[in-house]
């Protein structure tokens, strides 16, 4: 299995990289690795961690970085930035769907059965629409590639999806330590993003707010794994960070403790899972949201974003009915395709799973963080034997798809450039227009030979460039 490199092609370096590749040759190697490690330092000092659930050795780390960027044409990107917003546009007249009229599941596109029986199918959401019509304001597309001209959709994020923080403070590191390089490389910014995503949530107002809107980020708290990500992005765009104890419900509306009593909040970028988000609805035991607060949503005083319901756009159940729902919203083939998936619910897909786990990627369909899958060929055949038993007692709870040659991109390693392979998470924003920032994060796989990019997992995130060709 050939694997495409997206830095050098036949010994040469492909046309993306040919500034960067000349820079770099005319690098000290250990000026480099000093960087590298001053790169660790500021984000330690910056205090960019994780958790790690579970983890009681660590349970806050770094995210490894790598110094060297992952770059992609503006010729490229703007292919990506038509299939990811045409992808977008399914996915919210998808959920608008089938909380209303339900025709896709009339029309016999998609199993009624797949929406009915889901969890993350929220019945308290039938006939209510959010302010503006958005269910999806922040999307996270995972994009990988596996040729020059092949992308593929391996997920869309739709719940509430992290990892943005990381990419502004990578760009940010990467102008501190290399400031000469952007000055020979015409990279596109990133760091508008804060301000991209205030513009956006202001429009999504609820249609009783006059002037500009009160936002705030719920957050469940400081021991939450993206909790960085929450008080940086509220730092960033000038908001209140609160904790559920913070809002109570005043008048019909939710409102959050200041000093000078309680203050009306228009919208919520809510960071917390739709179980907690209101004791009196969802998880009564739930001390992380506010009581009352899907009443005051229901009375469209309140945008809150993403909107309680959307996980079901990001199940990977419905990923793989995917390539019908953006034909059947936009009357058009998919630009971006997905990888090829087989439904293990299905007793023929379930047959040619159980005979292929050796060489296919086996999920949950509401798993996430590289959790509760198997990588068929990394696996021993004991692991093996023991994921066909789960999959056998469960089969509805798991999709299978082929292992990919994910694309490679070079990190830096002490005995200089090694392939690595990598994915891609842009960031969409969806109210009064879809804004994409260019480029978005990337995470890479640090052992030799892995294709698990997620950070629990031990991968580590790249600048991801832009060219403005």
């Amino acid at each position: 299995m050939t694997t495409f490199d997206e830095m050098r092609l036949g010994g040469q370096a492909r046309p993306p990289y040919e500034a960067y590749q000349s820079w770099f040759d005319r690098q000290d190697p250990k000026r480099l690795n000093q960087k590298s490690g001053d790169a660790e330092r500021v984000f330690r000092r910056t205090g960019i961690t994780f958790a790690v659930y579970g983890d009681t050795e660590a349970a806050e780390r770094l995210i490894p970085f790598d110094i060297v960027p992952r770059i992609i044409s503006g010729k490229e990107w703007r292919r990506l930035v038509q299939g990811i917003e045409q992808r977008v546009q399914a996915l919210n007249a998808f959920l608008d769907d089938i909380y209303h009229r339900q025709e896709i599941l009339r029309a016999g596109r998609i199993p009624k059965e797949i929406i009915a029986n889901n969890a993350a199918f929220l019945p308290e959401m039938i006939g209510v629409r959010p302010p503006g019509g958005v269910y999806t304001h922040i999307i996270g597309v995972d994009i990988v590639r596996t040729g020059e001209d092949e992308f593929f959709v391996l997920e869309d994020n739709a719940r509430t999806p992290s990892g943005v923080s990381y990419m502004l403070e990578n760009r940010e590191t990467m102008m501190q330590l290399f400031p000469e390089l952007f000055q020979q490389v015409k990279v596109l910014p990133v760091e508008n993003y804060p301000q991209l995503l205030r513009e956006s949530l202001t429009a999504v107002r609820p249609p009783n707010c006059d002037g500009a809107p009160t936002i705030a980020v719920l957050t469940p708290g400081s021991f939450n794994s993206a909790y960085f990500e929450h008080a940086f992005l509220a730092d960033q765009m000038g908001v209140e960070l609160v904790e559920g104890t913070d809002l109570r419900v005043v008048d019909g509306h939710v409102a959050m403790r200041t000093t000078q009593g309680y203050k009306k909040i228009d919208v919520l970028y809510r960071r917390v899972d739709d179980d907690y988000l209101d004791p009196l609805t969802f998880r009564p035991d739930s001390v992380l949201g506010v009581p009352g607060i899907m009443d005051v949503y229901r009375a469209g005083n309140i945008a809150i974003a993403n909107a309680p319901g959307t996980g079901i756009a990001d199940d990977k159940a419905i990923y793989s009915y995917m390539p019908e729902i953006v034909e059947f919203y936009t009357g058009r083939k998919a630009i971006l395709q997905n990888v090829p998936t087989w439904r293990c619910s299905e007793p023929d897909s379930l047959a040619y799973v159980m005979e292929h786990l050796h060489e296919l990627v086996v999920k949950e369909v509401h798993g996430s963080g590289g959790y509760g899958m198997l990588v068929g060929p990394a696996a021993s055949k004991k692991e093996r034997a023991a994921f066909a038993r789960k999959l056998a007692a469960k089969p509805s709870n798991y999709i299978a798809q082929p292992t990919l040659s994910l694309s490679t991109c070079p990190i830096l390693t002490s005995k200089g450039l090694a392939p690595r392979h990598v994915d891609l998470r842009p960031f969409v924003l969806v109210s009064d227009r879809i804004r994409i920032v260019p480029g978005g994060l990337t995470r890479v796989a640090l052992k030799k030979g892995s294709l698990v990019v997620n950070s629990s997992q031990g991968g580590g995130t790249k600048d991801t460039w832009v060219l403005d060709d």
